[in-house]
């Protein structure tokens, strides 16, 4: 945005990279404030839009859920911004970046097993569609 005076949600999400639908979304959950209006009444928006809609755009990209961006902007909008509990919510998160990245490996793990024993077999018995079929209920066997 080059500060020359109100825009357009078109000119907004086009600077900023984002979807229209998603400025609109933002502004519903109160992650955005409402902008001016146009005597159109067209949405007009300023700096304060670019920048904060880009500050969720970035905890978005990081994982942040919609619930923990309210907080981190909470926290921004404070005049003290208290780094220490900021730290709370960014470590609450870290721990749950670390527990996804561990079922991913273990994903991995799995069908990468999977796909070996695909390779080795011919003809029309295929071992993943077969363990795509097992019960993965409580005690079923799974993807295992």
């Amino acid at each position: 945005m080059d500060g020359a005076g109100p825009i357009a949600i078109g000119r907004l999400a086009k600077d900023t990279g984002t979807n229209i639908e998603t400025i609109r979304y933002y502004e519903r959950v109160g992650l955005l404030p409402a902008p001016a209006r146009s005597q159109g009444g067209y949405r007009l928006y300023g700096t304060e839009h670019f920048k904060r809609l880009n500050f969720v755009r970035r905890a978005r990209a990081l994982g942040f859920s919609i619930g923990e961006v309210r907080t981190l902007l909470r926290l921004a909008d404070e005049r003290r911004r208290p780094c220490a509990e900021v730290r709370v919510v960014a470590q609450a998160h870290l721990g749950d970046v670390r527990a996804k990245i561990a079922d991913l490996k273990a994903m991995e793990q799995v069908l990468k097993e999977t796909v070996a024993r695909c390779a080795s077999r011919s003809g029309s018995h295929c071992p993943l569609i077969d363990a795509l079929y097992r019960d993965a209920t409580p005690g079923g066997e799974g993807l295992q």
